[in-house]
């Protein structure tokens, strides 16, 4: 079972501080994110298809779009996790030469060793969360310590560029027109449960030719793309709307309110009435 010991939602993206013994299934998030190990046991992920280690001198680093994993703990192993995922926007608004943060190679290692200094700022940004009440008025010390933390983290680890060569990439890497189109249809209807079969035969495409067109300029299948859409999109509605769960998983397509929170567990460890009540907006 996983615990949520506090939740922060804000312009600079989600902070979710878990206890937990379970693993998640592969997913990803639509924003560069770090995990640091709070306490317990350490912890092993899949990252671009190796398994790597979250320890107390170690951090793992992950890229925007990139699918990765949390493991099985052995039985009766508990890791308290630091889950920061840091929007683009707010990064590049912070450094230009961050602007390139929901880029593939934003972070080029996984797996990073903490130094001493970066060490110091963890057991500030921990004892400032642990500090904080778990709901009420944006607690102002706790978004100092994030920042703090995770404009380290990116000078550190991250590959800088400024936005100049950031548009040039990107303009170099539009994906196939067919994958583009089905991109904006996915997104557009989120509501609906749409399959492979669907989405290739919208574009004249076998389900097979499809997917590898699918995976080739995302990265990922066309069903974990959908599923981070709809992460998403439940994570801004639930804090922001006051419609009920089961009007949410219906606007997500889901057939039935539990098969959301079956999904939203799966992905974050806690079910998406327990992320309402628990998470605390910063400025």
């Amino acid at each position: 079972m996983t615990k949520a010991v506090r939740l922060y939602q804000g312009a600079f993206g989600r902070a979710s501080l878990l206890d937990s013994d379970h693993d998640l299934v592969t997913h990803a998030h639509p924003q560069c994110h770090v995990l640091v190990k709070a306490g317990g046991a350490d912890a092993s992920y899949t990252v671009r298809g190796r398994t790597v280690r979250l320890t107390s001198d170690s951090l793992v680093l992950v890229n925007a779009w990139e699918p990765h994993a949390k493991l099985q703990p052995l039985p009766g192993e508990r890791t308290v996790v630091l889950v920061l995922c840091m929007e683009p926007a707010w990064l590049a608004e912070h450094d230009p030469l961050l602007s390139g943060s929901g880029m593939p190679d934003f972070f080029p290692a996984a797996q990073v060793a903490q130094p001493l200094s970066l060490r110091r700022l963890v057991d500030r940004l921990i004892m400032e969360v642990l500090g904080a009440a778990p709901t009420g008025l944006p607690n102002r010390a706790v978004e100092a310590a994030l920042s703090d933390f995770m404009l380290a983290v990116t000078h550190l680890f991250a590959l800088r560029r400024n936005w100049i060569d950031t548009y040039r990439i990107k303009m170099g890497n539009r994906p196939d027109a067919r994958i583009a189109r089905a991109i904006r249809y996915i997104g557009d209807h989120l509501d609906q449960a749409i399959t492979c079969e669907e989405l290739a035969s919208m574009h004249s495409l076998s389900r097979q030719h499809f997917f590898s067109l699918f995976r080739q300029c995302t990265s990922m299948s066309p069903i974990l793309y959908m599923n981070t859409l709809r992460m998403e999109s439940a994570f801004k509605s639930l804090v922001e709307c006051s419609t009920s769960v089961n009007a949410l998983a219906d606007n997500l397509g889901f057939s039935e309110p539990h098969h959301f929170t079956r999904f939203f567990r799966r992905n974050l460890g806690i079910p998406p009435s327990q992320y309402r009540r628990g998470v605390s907006l910063l400025a």
